[in-house]
């Protein structure tokens, strides 16, 4: 078969030492207990090409302390999946085609777990042998249905993997009639979790593991009940208790509403239980980050931020979670800490990007734990 000269080409050009540049002109971040106040984000990747849409996401830190993040292109354009490594600062190219990959996570087992989307997506769990490059299937369907549109996806310390499965774009017809959280186990079995979230979108579990946190971002669109065309329904953040058996207890409970402000992409936990949620809110974009009881503890700003009157809507334009109403702008998308010496490095996607802060928390990791 012959090798595509492209791709080769573009791993020979990434495949090398990237220079972390510190992003200027952002408001200071927020929170004593959090941050340093002179902390600075880094910019430690761009995608290459421009014009083609879509955003970067997912990061997921592996074993060995090396961050692997998702590239989703627009259409046909394939989505990949790259590889930073912190101590080195090279980025390469791990997979040519992700299979629209959005949310990524390595396993108790060592292989990387991806949450595939729609738009000439796989629309399904997958998992990757990092060593041999090989991927195979997880689960693509429940109950003989295939899933809408995996989005986000995280792990327990058992290897149960709990994934969101909203649709925000894609033109393949949908077999399921509703959205939900899923579970699927080691052994393959898959479990509604539940669907008490109208769109659901990223998620976290506890360091204890006795609490799953739900994003619900609602954009409207794609026939969503109760949502008038051009509205958005509700931007909040739902906590489930979770038994020991794995599967929600008990009621759910709100933790934080974003009220008629845009909502969270993705989210991951310190050690300390603190929740760190990605606000993708043209005038505020940034990382907010919640104490275990829902209190506002720090704000670490990705954009200068945007106010709508500054750029009015035009006749059509979208008001959904990939096209925001204003150019996107620092928007970031998902969030993960750093492994070992590196587990006070907070990445974040952002736009088309990968970013770096140093804080004073440290990350939790459940499935590197010993």
């Amino acid at each position: 078969m012959r090798p595509n000269l492209t791709i080769l080409a573009l791993s020979a050009i990434l495949a090398v030492c990237v220079p972390a540049l510190a992003v200027e002109g952002l408001p200071a971040p927020e929170g004593d207990a959090i941050v340093s106040s002179d902390a600075r984000f880094e910019l430690l990747f761009t995608r290459p090409e421009e014009g083609e849409g879509g955003l970067t996401e997912g990061p997921a830190v592996a074993p060995d302390g090396s961050v692997y993040f998702s590239d989703i292109r627009r259409g046909r354009n394939p989505g990949r999946i790259y590889r930073y490594d912190p101590r080195t600062g090279e980025v390469e190219l791990f997979a040519p085609d992700s299979h629209k990959s959005n949310g990524l996570i390595f396993g108790p087992d060592g292989m990387l777990y991806a949450a595939e989307g729609a738009d000439y997506g796989g629309r399904r769990i997958s998992r990757w042998d990092v060593g041999a490059k090989a991927r195979t299937m997880v689960v693509d369907r429940f109950e003989g249905k295939r899933f809408n549109s995996p989005n986000d996806i995280t792990v327990d310390g058992n290897g149960n993997l709990y994934f969101t499965d909203p649709r925000y774009t894609g033109h393949e017809p949908r077999e399921l009639d509703h959205r939900a959280v899923y579970r699927t186990t080691p052994d393959g079995r898959v479990e509604e979790i539940t669907r008490e979230v109208t769109k659901p979108n990223g998620l976290a579990l506890s360091p204890d593991g006795k609490t799953l946190f739900v994003a619900e971002t609602n954009n409207g669109g794609d026939g969503m009940p109760g949502v008038e065309p051009g509205n958005r329904g509700p931007m909040r953040i739902y906590a489930f208790p979770m038994g020991a058996d794995g599967r929600v207890s008990g009621e759910r409970r709100l933790y934080h509403d974003f009220g008629p402000e845009f909502g969270c992409d993705g989210m991951t936990v310190d050690d300390k239980g603190n929740l760190y949620l990605t606000v993708r809110e043209p005038s505020s974009p940034g990382v907010l980050v919640l104490d275990p009881r829902g209190k506002k503890v720090g704000f670490l700003p990705t954009g200068k931020g945007v106010h709508a009157e500054e750029t009015p809507l035009t006749e059509g334009e979208a008001k959904s979670l990939e096209e925001p109403p204003v150019p996107p702008s620092g928007l970031p998308s998902n969030v993960e800490f750093g492994l070992g010496e590196d587990a006070n490095s907070l990445y974040v996607t952002v736009d088309q990007s990968l970013y770096r802060i140093r804080l004073k928390a440290r990350g939790h990791h459940r499935q590197h734990q010993p």
